[in-house]
């Protein structure tokens, strides 16, 4: 068994819309396992460590603009091949072409808006997770 630990966040629009529940549900129902869990108001700093990758993209400022719109949930999630699992849970990042099952098949859709409102991240690798659960637990 190879366990891991990952960061998921359930962003603004899922927070908003009151599907983090149903979010942590399915991680849960999945077998993995909630180890830290914060509602937070993001802070700019924390975004552009984050997004580095993402800097001097088009749309990095309207991503950041839409992180900081309204409290996110931060969740530390463990279990055998998490981030790898929490992914395809996710769906794929454009809602109306992620598979039905997944989160963003499900419950996502696309508003027209300048930034993909997308409900969840999840790390994509060993080393991200690490990073990223660093950015947002300390």
């Amino acid at each position: 068994m190879t366990t891991e630990r990952t960061l998921v966040l359930v962003k603004p629009d899922g927070v908003a819309r009151g599907l983090t529940g149903q979010v942590l549900a399915r991680i849960e129902a999945k077998g993995y396992r909630l180890v830290e869990l914060r509602l937070l108001h993001a802070e700019r700093a924390q975004l552009e460590q984050h997004y580095a990758e993402h800097q001097g993209k088009p749309f990095f400022e309207p991503l950041l603009e839409f992180m900081l719109s309204g409290p996110l949930v931060a969740a530390v999630v463990e279990g055998d091949r998490v981030i790898e699992g929490f992914r395809s849970l996710a769906g794929a990042t454009e809602p109306t072409t992620a598979a039905p099952g997944t989160i963003r098949g499900d419950l996502g859709r696309d508003w027209g808006l300048a930034v993909q409102q997308n409900l969840v991240h999840g790390s994509d690798s060993p080393e991200s997770a690490e990073c990223e659960i660093g950015i947002w637990f300390g």
